[in-house]
């Protein structure tokens, strides 16, 4: 309603109301009584600002960004490439000149004409972009297509950059991408159509509750900036995710194991269990029963164990990777066997649950424990030469910064690692959903995926520094040094027993181009290779029943990964079924289906368990 229409009165004539005001008179006053209540809000929330803001932790820099010799080392190359070839930088910047006049003329132009409208728009498609105003509106056209201009610029400035060795090039390029992707015009709001517009229609209420937003977060976090990614209270785990029936039957310092309930009348009479990363928590195999693994898992016959690993805290200081192998790797698989009855288990590795499976089963090797039948890793790196694009985290520069940390509280905040997994996809993961929240005022979707994003653990402190100085840097499980761990010298190649493997397209936390050159390391005589399309964790949460993503496979797996996905064959849809094929030829016979436990592990509670909650 405009500030000059009338409210009709009782006789319908539109003059006076009961209270003796004009229309235009209780409009004016609804109006102002909604501003001073804004005003009113905005005022408390500012207090809350910066209350929490006080309240926030003070982080090493060396966490916060590249170190600065890549800047030094960036300048001294880009002022070799100046002195030595000034024709070429010479011509890239008259190039950009050129493109940003001729734009700006045309802009000019267009405005001169009727009707209203930006020039050609020959900018690339952006999703960032998606709002009519960035192609209708002569203004944030001309914003638009500026910023388009200058980022293409200085993707093409730091591709031209000679001089630099191939990590520095690639961590010059990550960088300078994020500082591109932060001064995206949508980031803020005085550039931002979409948010401008929606703060007029709603009275300016879109910016409070997008600062209510922001202080939630802030308050949420001990002053740290995180984006509520989901509604927290539309899920519980155990409630309406995580709800795969089964009983919890051996708990120790490290882990749950949990066995789920079998659904059919026979299973396979090997077991089969499954070692999720405990860089996050278990239940992505089991968000909802449309898109379960575990429940499909079940549904074909296996009894199932899942391991549950705990959420550590300053306790765990001194617990390595030989305490997760002892206590977590060997002691679930014993278990597992037990329970059973069985002499042998197949065994699931996923992501860093992978690696560290595959320096358990060279363990075993090397005590002649031959446990384990056959081995299946999910996105999982072995073989860390190639890092791929998580590698420019893995510098002394981070790394120094990390063992710090670790070393100072015995455990790695969970704040850490999940900030650096979502600037590998700051535009989804950071700027998207801080618009949303922050600028329009939107409440967070109750989306399953991005509320188990959100539910990460810490990292015990010795484990993290081994992991990332032994493996990831030092790469030594891979080379002919080997790593020394319970005791023995551990190899890749000593891992000999039959192995699929399983690697996602678009992953950008393990390539699998090194997942590929991991797995032909490994001394077994029995290798699959699966390429999954999609990423780390829809690439391996992939039902049947969706039909989105299909995979390669190719039986040659001496070929290196560029020769092989030349030759590989593509099938539509999900990998799951070709993985059961292969798995129940080294499952044994069909036996009577086992409930959980045993009289020896009577049932400790009900799945999912008590590690995999939120603590009090």
């Amino acid at each position: 309603m405009t500030t000059d229409q009338k409210v009709q009165g009782p006789d319908g004539t539109g003059g006076k109301g009961t209270g003796g005001k004009t229309g235009t008179d209780a409009a004016s006053a609804a109006e102002t009584e909604l501003l001073e209540e804004n005003l009113r809000k905005i005022d408390a929330l500012t207090k809350r600002l910066i209350a929490a803001f006080s309240q926030k932790r003070q982080i090493d820099p060396s966490l916060q960004g590249p170190g600065q010799d890549l800047m030094l080392k960036a300048s001294t190359a880009y002022m070799t490439e100046w002195m030595s070839n000034p024709a070429k930088l010479l011509e890239h910047q008259i190039s950009y000149w050129g493109k940003t006049l001729k734009h700006y003329v045309d802009a000019q132009q267009a405005m001169m004409q009727a009707p209203l409208s930006p020039p050609q728009d020959p900018t690339p498609t952006d999703k960032r972009f998606s709002d009519p105003h960035w192609a209708t509106h002569p203004y944030f056209n001309y914003l638009k297509q500026q910023y388009m201009l200058s980022s293409e610029a200085m993707r093409q400035a730091v591709a031209d950059v000679e001089g630099l060795s191939p990590k520095d090039k690639q961590r010059l390029e990550f960088f300078s991408r994020q500082i591109i992707d932060m001064m995206s015009p949508t980031n803020f709001l005085g550039t931002n159509p979409e948010a401008l517009s929606r703060a007029v229609a709603t009275e300016g209420q879109s910016l409070v509750d997008g600062l209510e937003n922001l202080v939630r977060d802030l308050e949420a976090n001990n002053g740290d900036l995180v984006v509520t990614l989901a509604d927290r209270g539309a899920f519980q785990v155990g409630g309406n995710i995580a709800t795969a029936e089964g009983k919890v039957v051996y708990r120790n310092r490290l882990f749950e194991l949990i066995q789920y309930a079998p659904t059919t009348d026979q299973v396979q009479a090997t077991p089969l269990i499954i070692f999720p990363p405990w860089i996050n928590k278990f239940y992505i195999l089991d968000l909802k029963p449309q898109n379960s693994l575990i429940r499909w898992i079940v549904d074909q016959g296996y009894t199932l164990f899942v391991v549950s690993w705990v959420n550590p805290d300053a306790s765990y200081a001194d617990v390595g990777l030989n305490d997760y192998i002892e206590e977590g790797y060997l002691t679930a698989i014993d278990t597992v066997k037990q329970i059973t009855g069985e002499d042998k288990v197949n065994a699931v590795g996923y992501c860093i649950a992978g690696t560290t499976l595959s320096l358990t089963l060279s363990l075993m090797k090397k005590r002649g424990d031959k446990s384990v039948r056959s081995a299946t890793f999910f996105t999982t790196l072995t073989d860390f030469s190639d890092q791929g694009e998580f590698g420019v985290f893995l510098e002394d520069d981070f790394v120094d910064g990390i063992e710090a940390e670790a070393r100072k509280h015995g455990y790695l905040d969970s704040f850490y690692m999940s900030r650096t997994f979502s600037y590998l996809r700051s535009n989804d993961l950071v700027y998207q959903p801080a618009i949303k929240s922050y600028m329009l005022g939107e409440a967070p979707p109750a989306f399953d995926l991005l509320y188990w994003n959100g539910d990460s653990t810490n990292l015990a402190g010795r484990m993290t520094i081994e992991y990332l100085r032994w493996l990831c840097q030092g790469n030594r499980f891979a080379g002919e040094e080997g790593v020394e761990i319970c005791g023995e010298t551990l190899r890749l190649r000593d891992v000999d027993l039959p192995l699929m493997m399983i690697a996602c397209e678009t992953d950008h936390i393990a390539a699998w181009k090194s997942s590929f050159d991991g797995m032909r390391g490994m001394g077994s005589k029995h290798k699959s290779f699966v390429l999954s399309q999609s990423g780390h964790i829809a690439g391996i949460v992939n039902p049947p029943s969706k039909r989105k993503y299909g995979h390669y496979t190719n039986d040659d797996v001496t070929l290196d990964a560029e020769t092989w996905l030349k030759g590989a064959e593509f099938t539509e849809g999900t990998w799951w079924m070709r993985w059961d094929s292969w798995l129940k030829k080294r499952s044994g016979a069909r036996v009577a289906a086992r409930a959980p436990g045993s009289d020896d592990f009577p049932p400790l509670a009900d799945a999912p368990g008590n590690y995999v909650l939120p603590k009090g």
